[in-house]
């Protein structure tokens, strides 16, 4: 009875996960108009199946790091109530925010619900040390690199499109495509630069609804689709990377549950897996909205420096076993990308700030909670 009911807080936690974190790789590509929601989205659900597939090849060593190993005394390691408990509060946190419509972590939920259990089962034997230096300082300084890391890399990136003479137009599609040039005007209006069949000027709508596209090639391909290709390539490689990063530290739930080693448990794995792609399909629209639309005004170029910059430091952070959280790095790289092109929406980058400082204690409220409701149940 207990593994049934701990299969299902995982699966709560794993469709939350979904939820909350499927989307962040492809929001740039939703938000820079490269492709449609549900494009954006299939694509996103099938990387994140891949990398939770291969999750356990490429970094087992998160899944031990999440059994709660350091931080709980060893003798309460592999009680029904700790993981109970922590697999149920770090769901309802997820879940809350997914609902609010904010991007949150699930590293830090799942921090603050075992840390919230091992002060109640043990406070003198709580592993703080460990909590700080192997988890806190990854999760604090992961942002902070990203933001750096893309400011730095979209400077670079836009100085070699001058050096190239690449040109960057405002455009729009009416009708079919190609884009029509749009020229701006000063009070923000756009319309397009030549007329439409010898008719007279066609006055297209703010600049907010026109779309921004690269002129030029690079090594004989065309700027636009080079960046296109490369960007959606990116988009899915940062669903693939934080696939691999997350499925280890939902899982290492039910590995503690009794089964030795994380080899070998295909159904475990395979219940994460399945219940993140259904938390992604069902209930991403919320955050998916606020991670492409309203943290920075993205075109293309700039949704895939921000991809990349998030990919490589995941899938680093995944090989050296660092437990960062993908949110905190990718909307850290949208943040320095905004902050450099004078795009950043403050008021949403606060909210996002918010939910992230109150996840963590939160997460450790329901923990505390959740094991001493489940030890009292037990008797």
């Amino acid at each position: 009875m207990t593994l049934f009911i701990l299969a299902l807080a995982v699966f709560w936690l794993a469709y939350s996960n979904g939820a909350n974190d499927n989307f962040k790789g492809v929001a740039t590509l939703y938000g820079s108009g490269t492709l449609t929601f549900r494009s954006a989205l299939g694509w996103a659900t099938l990387a994140t199946l891949a990398g939770s597939v291969l999750s356990i090849a490429l970094a087992g060593s998160l899944a031990k790091s999440f059994s709660g190993k350091g931080l709980v005394p060893p003798d309460i390691l592999q009680s029904g109530s700790l993981l109970i408990a922590v697999a149920s509060a770090g769901a309802i946190t997820i879940f809350l925010a997914t609902i609010l419509g904010m991007p949150t972590s699930t590293t830090h939920a799942l921090t603050g619900a075992l840390a919230g259990v091992a002060i109640v089962a043990s406070p003198d034997r709580s592993g703080f040390t460990k909590l700080l230096s192997e988890f806190l300082v990854p999760l604090l300084i992961s942002p902070v690199i990203a933001i750096l890391g893309a400011s730095i890399l979209y400077v670079l990136f836009h100085r070699a499109r001058l050096a190239r003479g690449i040109t960057r137009e405002t455009c729009v599609c009416i009708g079919r495509c190609p884009p029509i040039p749009v020229r701006m005007q000063a009070d923000g209006a756009a319309f397009v630069a030549v007329p439409l069949d010898g008719g007279p000027r066609f006055m297209v709508a703010t600049q907010d609804e026109c779309v921004e596209h690269y002129e030029g090639n690079v090594v004989g391909v065309s700027a636009q689709a080079a960046v296109d290709g490369l960007h959606s390539f990116s988009g899915l490689a940062v669903c693939f990377a934080r696939a691999v990063n997350d499925t280890p530290k939902i899982a290492a739930l039910l590995f503690a549950a009794g089964t030795a080693g994380t080899i070998g448990v295909g159904w475990k794995l395979g219940l994460v897996a399945v219940a993140m792609a259904l938390g992604g399909m069902l209930s991403a629209r919320k955050v998916a909205e606020t991670m492409s639309k309203r943290i920075s005004k993205l075109n293309s170029g700039q949704g895939l420096t921000s991809s990349l910059v998030t990919a490589g430091l995941v899938l680093i952070a995944s090989r050296l076993g660092m437990p960062v959280s993908t949110t905190h790095v990718s909307c850290g790289s949208i943040f320095g990308i905004g902050i450099v092109s004078g795009t950043a929406r403050w008021k949403t980058i606060s909210h996002i700030l918010l939910a992230w400082i109150t996840t963590l204690p939160m997460g450790a409220i329901l923990g505390a909670g959740g094991y001493l409701f489940m030890t009292h149940l037990r008797g």
